[in-house]
């Protein structure tokens, strides 16, 4: 057990380091343990009966650690596992643990930063293909209409940092074709995936002035906040020392090398066999 009462934050890869570091500027006080499952990644073409089991498996290995709450910092992962987990696991085998996503913060908010009540969303094939955000959207804003993109190419562009280059201009400006072409009158465009913040100037490029794009780190930093205030009883859980500790099921140089970008500032981290 490597730190008991601590916040575990989850990704199948680097990603959610983008939401991990929004996390950390809104409540710095407290202990977290971030995990990324870079070996099995990505999990955006896996099935969802795969994913399911990946991040089960990552979830529970967060419990192990202490962490009595879990963040699945991953788009892929909330939208095809974190249902079943909540209602399927926790009630029977962890009733005194928690597992949040990142998709339903999202969702209640997204209608707030449109004005043509259209958005786009640019995501991983899994994500878009579980339809998760224009169900959960409907929910809450149901005048919005919401068209969907793929983009399977930005996430080795962007982990390979080839994602500002001129290489990248024909991923990027095709799928915002495809986009536009469902909806040219969208106005806000939500990155359904945590690596795409570090693409936003090369889709900025690309964009008409006054289109919205809206990442979620700081959309689920904030959920996060309010959702300790209204369960304090979670909230004395956690350790506050502002430990961070970061685990990788892959290699711990490439992962210290390649976080480094999405975090910010260097990392070390160590490996794990899930």
């Amino acid at each position: 057990m490597y730190n008991m009462n601590s916040i575990g934050v989850f990704d199948s890869g680097y990603g959610g380091l983008t939401v991990f570091k929004s996390i950390i500027k809104k409540l710095p006080a407290y202990n977290y343990i971030y995990l990324g499952d870079n070996a099995r990644a990505p999990y955006g073409d896996h099935s969802f009966d795969i994913v399911y089991q990946y991040t089960l498996e990552c979830v529970e290995w967060l419990f192990a650690q202490g962490c009595p709450l879990v963040i699945l910092a991953c788009n892929t992962a909330s939208a095809k596992a974190l249902r079943s987990i909540q209602q399927k696991v926790l009630p029977y085998k962890y009733p005194h643990h928690r597992v949040l996503g990142v998709i339903r913060p999202t969702a209640e908010v997204i209608g707030h930063y449109t004005q043509s009540n259209s958005i786009g969303v640019m995501g991983t094939r899994g994500t878009v293909t579980s339809q998760s955000y224009p169900i959960e959207i409907k929910k809450f804003f149901p005048a919005v209409k919401v068209v969907q993109q793929s983009c399977p190419m930005l996430v080795p562009l962007i982990e390979n940092n080839e994602h500002l280059t001129s290489g990248a201009d024909h991923f990027v400006k095709k799928y915002l074709d495809d986009l536009y072409s469902q909806a040219p009158d969208l106005d806000c465009i939500l990155l359904a995936c945590t690596h795409y913040p570090l693409i936003i100037p090369k889709l900025l490029q690309f964009l008409p002035a006054h289109t919205q794009v809206l990442s979620q780190g700081e959309i689920v930093a904030n959920s996060l906040v309010k959702y300790l205030q209204n369960h304090p009883e979670m909230a004395e859980k956690i350790g506050k020392e502002s430990q961070q500790q970061f685990f990788t099921s892959g290699d711990p140089e490439v992962f210290n090398t390649r976080a480094s970008l999405f975090f910010g500032k260097k990392i070390l981290s160590k490996q794990v066999h899930l």
